[in-house]
């Protein structure tokens, strides 16, 4: 089994920025990518961003330039770098890794709810 958890969400202002942490751990041969998701209420799931093993990274349009991923594989744990917030990030975060274990298998964390006030 992987355990997957995240930290770091909060209430922040428009303009400032928050930090978010995912950690995975459990029995796996080897990570894959590791990434985040976001979910605005009444809203689709939606990509954020996501780094491979390489170090490869992607991100949407929205956040580019604003959110900085990152990811330390000796610890196996994703960072999410948040700056520039804006009222519309609000959404609970997730973090999701890909994981080789026998097969190769998604699996998310519970969320973390991230708020940009006004």
């Amino acid at each position: 089994q992987v355990q997957v958890v995240e930290s770091g969400g909060g209430l922040v202002q428009a303009g400032g920025s928050l930090k978010l942490s995912c950690a995975a751990s459990g029995s796996f041969f080897r990570l894959e990518f590791m990434g985040w998701y976001r979910q605005a209420p009444g809203k689709q799931r939606e990509l954020v961003a996501t780094i491979t093993s390489g170090s490869g990274t992607n991100y949407a349009d929205s956040v580019k330039g604003r959110f900085t991923i990152s990811r330390d594989n000796a610890n196996y744990t994703v960072y999410l770098q948040m700056n520039s917030l804006k009222p519309e990030d609000t959404a609970v975060y997730y973090c999701i890794v890909r994981a080789v274990v026998g097969g190769i298998r998604n699996y998310w964390g519970q969320g973390t709810q991230v708020t940009v006030s006004s």
